[in-house]
């Protein structure tokens, strides 16, 4: 430090250190691999539902759109979803048919959100969502309302194995 730095108090700028990420502390700009494509952090949503809660990342590619719940139910769940195309009014049926299979209700309710990145404006919304999955429990439905908006989004499980992160900063 030079004479007058010490004289006039000059502030030394130290970068902040990156915090390593997890799947519960991911950053807007953050970049996720899956399946050997890279997917920017743009949206955040986090659900609460009595105490219960759960997120779900919004992730851009550059051919899709894709979202990545995470839950943490005495161990960590992670799914893919995307976004489909079916026309459902309240009240919602039990079981849905969907590109050939039968997809059963597992749970429901309500939860407060909050959303972060394109997601901000929804924050202090009550979403009721509706849970569902097939025989096997290999492939799910994800059903929300958004006013009058309802929203259908077809996924599966995945592995965190799966998923490579690379903090933005």
């Amino acid at each position: 430090m030079s004479f007058f730095s010490k004289l006039f108090g000059k502030k030394v700028n130290t970068p902040k250190p990156v915090v390593e990420r997890n799947m519960f502390n991911l950053q807007l700009d953050d970049i996720v691999t899956y399946d050997l494509e890279d997917y920017k952090v743009v949206g955040k949503i986090s659900y609460d539902d009595h105490g219960f809660k759960w997120h779900a990342y919004q992730l851009e590619g550059v051919s899709r759109t894709i979202w990545l719940s995470v839950e943490m139910d005495d161990e960590l769940y992670l799914g893919i979803y995307e976004k489909i195309k079916m026309k459902l009014q309240e009240p919602i049926p039990k079981k849905l048919e969907y590109d050939g299979t039968m997809y059963y209700l597992d749970e429901s309710g309500s939860a407060k959100v909050t959303g972060i990145g394109r997601n901000q404006n929804i924050n202090g919304m009550i979403c009721g969502y509706y849970d569902y999955c097939d025989e096997e429990e290999e492939k799910f439905l994800s059903v929300e309302i958004w006013g009058s908006e309802i929203e259908v989004s077809a996924g599966y499980e995945i592995e965190q194995y799966e998923l490579k992160i690379i903090a933005s900063k």
